[in-house]
């Protein structure tokens, strides 16, 4: 018979609660890790990481691990390898908790030019934040929600949230203003570029997810991919931060359950198995009319993947690297 529990259904862990030491350290640190933090109309906390402030690569990194609910660590590796100098490490003890109940960008927050008074906005909340509101049906899936008194939310944007949609993330998440943290992270900064690379593990785990993989037998979670110098171009500086997922991006992960279905992961999860495959995603999003949900999910997927099946000692391989297609990409020769 198949096990229909939720995979965190017994979990009595806080992302949110989790997350508050790092959040200190990147309040207390702001001056040296180049953001800014005030206080909005409404009373809530906003950190500023690149919008007006300059960021940095070291607060993104410590953002990374914000998005994982305090559950994941993210690292720089500044050695050359395969022919690139910097790379970010991640992992997760809890992957499905610190991906998918957090880091995944999945709440969808929008106001209209009526709402906001002017320019309409739209952005997509991660995050332990999210796990307080419990908006999205993953959630139900997953069978878990936060219920602390405090909650972060990380926002890919290059302006702050009008009033209405801050006042939408304390109403859905049970706060007050000062119970809750927005970090703003556009994707052409610094912190934003590092904070979505350091996606690499969490990628790997949506698509699990898609491809029906039982969550709750992903128990380990470890990937790597390059860090790209940012873009000023929104659109450029998107593309690269998932080519270096969908070209550069490496995943292991240690399962349970079934050892045919743990060889099938392996098999169907790289990035190489989509139609797309091969292409920047600068113009592949382009050509879709600047519609994520005309390209195919299969794209959005780690390079290279190795599931390492924990009862029996087994290990699969899928996928490879592309990393000339990332270097004629990102580097210009001297």
């Amino acid at each position: 018979m198949t096990d229909t529990t939720p995979p965190l259904a017994a979990c009595t862990l806080s992302v949110n609660r989790q997350v508050q030491p790092l959040l200190q350290r990147l309040i207390e640190q702001a001056d040296a890790l180049g953001v800014q933090v005030r206080p909005d109309a409404s009373g809530a906390r906003l950190v500023d990481a690149g919008i007006a402030a300059p960021g940095s690569l070291a607060a993104g990194l410590l953002i990374g691990e914000i998005c994982l609910g305090g559950f994941g660590s993210v690292a720089l590796q500044a050695a050359e390898r395969e022919g690139w100098p910097t790379w970010l490490q991640v992992h997760s003890a809890q992957p499905v908790l610190a991906c998918l109940a957090s880091q995944y960008a999945g709440w969808s927050l929008a106001a209209s030019k009526e709402e906001t008074g002017g320019k309409k906005f739209f952005a997509l909340g991660s995050g332990p934040a999210r796990a307080l509101a419990a908006r999205e049906p993953l959630f139900a899936e997953l069978g878990y929600r936060d219920a602390a008194a405090q909650g972060v939310l990380v926002l890919e944007v290059d302006r702050v949230p009008p009033p209405v949609v801050v006042a939408k993330v304390l109403r859905d998440c049970g706060l007050a203003p000062d119970g809750l943290t927005l970090v703003l992270t556009p994707t052409t900064s610094a912190a934003g570029t590092t904070q979505v690379v350091a996606r690499v593990l969490e990628v790997a785990l949506h698509r699990a997810h898609e491809l029906g993989f039982a969550l709750g037998d992903i128990v380990e979670g470890a990937a790597s991919a390059p860090l790209p110098s940012p873009s000023p171009d929104g659109v450029q500086a998107m593309g690269r931060t998932n080519d270096a997922i969908l070209y550069g991006g490496r995943v292991q992960l240690g399962v349970r359950g079934s050892e045919a279905a743990a060889r099938a992961l392996a098999q169907q999860l790289p990035s190489c198995h989509s139609r797309d495959y091969g292409r920047s995603f600068a113009e592949l999003f382009e050509a879709a009319g600047y519609d994520f949900y005309k390209l195919d999910p299969a794209l959005f997927a780690p390079a290279e993947v190795w599931v390492s099946h924990l009862d029996s000692g087994r290990t699969w391989h899928g996928g490879r690297l592309d990393m000339a297609l990332l270097r004629r990409l990102w580097l210009d020769e001297a």
